[in-house]
């Protein structure tokens, strides 16, 4: 079973910069549509699957999907989906804890404010982790070829991502976990390709410096700008032509522009970086599996068609 329609959300805390671009399927390949606000987050896999004609949607979120292991060894669940439908009664597990004497195993989410002491050795070993890198999972490490991304529970700052992950994870992944079968998470329940049917939507974390090696396209200077996205226009047109992802009129327009001045911008840009991604899994041109590690297909998650593995491996568990 194929995807009858693919998607990206680009996710943020403020409603205003979160985008998704849709990909349908028509023959042999893709028509790629102009990307547009995310929307009623309450109703957005019922109208991506209503868009499918009722098939199966394959959608990606640049968002964490999943728990660090050495957070996870110390929870009685089985793995992350358990974990999710133990906390759906629990709203104080997503309050941001304001000082370190808030932290803990049932408030991991820190800091609501930048205070005294606010480290990340401090946050870990407030959570009863050992250091730091603790708080990483095996996908938001470094790799060697490219960075490290944020750690789930920090919420403070331009890199991170805990307040994207409280977000969706409050909004969208919980309440649709109350449905069997409505939404089924990667890599959680099998490799992506496995997961698509009808009626549901396969979710799986995406993370835009991946897509762009994924998809061999350079990008020189800063995403934020306009004029550098917009300079990368003729490397992102090539992998959709190679994808047979055809733009329609007003999403070539967005490409060729740099997707517009405004401060939504990047996360148009980023948006569609992250449903090439989905597309080039679907196409088979990257893995649509994670690593064979019990605690990253059970409890950590990974990045869609990522293949490199952390720089520095963690031992644990």
């Amino acid at each position: 079973m194929g995807a009858d329609l693919a998607a990206h959300a680009d996710w943020s805390v403020d409603p205003r910069k979160r985008w998704i671009t849709v990909a349908r399927r028509g023959g042999p390949g893709w028509t790629v549509t102009a990307s547009r606000p995310v929307g009623d987050v309450a109703t957005l896999l019922s109208r991506l699957t209503r868009e499918a004609s009722g098939g199966a949607v394959a959608l990606g979120a640049d968002l964490p999907i999943g728990l660090p292991r050495a957070y996870a060894a110390g929870r009685a669940e089985a793995d992350f989906p358990a974990f999710l439908r133990a906390i759906r009664g629990l709203p104080d597990f997503f309050a941001v804890c304001g000082s370190l004497d808030d932290v803990g195993p049932g408030r991991p989410f820190y800091p609501a404010r930048g205070v005294a002491g606010m480290t990340r050795l401090s946050h870990a070993l407030a959570l009863g982790l050992g250091d730091a890198a603790a708080l990483c999972r095996a996908c938001d490490r470094a790799t060697a070829e490219r960075p490290a991304g944020a750690p789930l529970f920090w919420t403070l700052g331009a890199n991170q991502s805990g307040k994207a992950a409280i977000a969706a994870w409050q909004t969208l992944i919980l309440p649709a976990l109350e449905t069997p079968g409505r939404l089924r998470l990667w890599p959680f329940e099998g490799p992506f390709l496995s997961l698509l049917s009808p009626g549901s939507v396969a979710m799986a974390e995406t993370y835009p410096a991946e897509a762009l090696r994924h998809l061999g396209i350079r990008l020189r200077g800063s995403k934020r700008r306009q004029a550098d996205r917009g300079a990368a226009a003729g490397a992102l047109l090539a992998a959709m032509d190679l994808l047979s992802a055809m733009p329609d009129d007003p999403m070539r327009r967005a490409v060729l522009d740099g997707f517009g001045l405004d401060a939504a911008g990047e996360d148009r840009f980023d948006s569609v970086l992250g449903l090439l991604c989905v597309l080039n899994v679907l196409a088979g041109n990257r893995p649509d599996t994670a690593p064979d590690d019990p605690w990253i297909q059970r409890w950590e998650g990974w990045v869609l068609g990522q293949t490199a593995l952390p720089a520095v491996r963690d031992t644990r568990g």
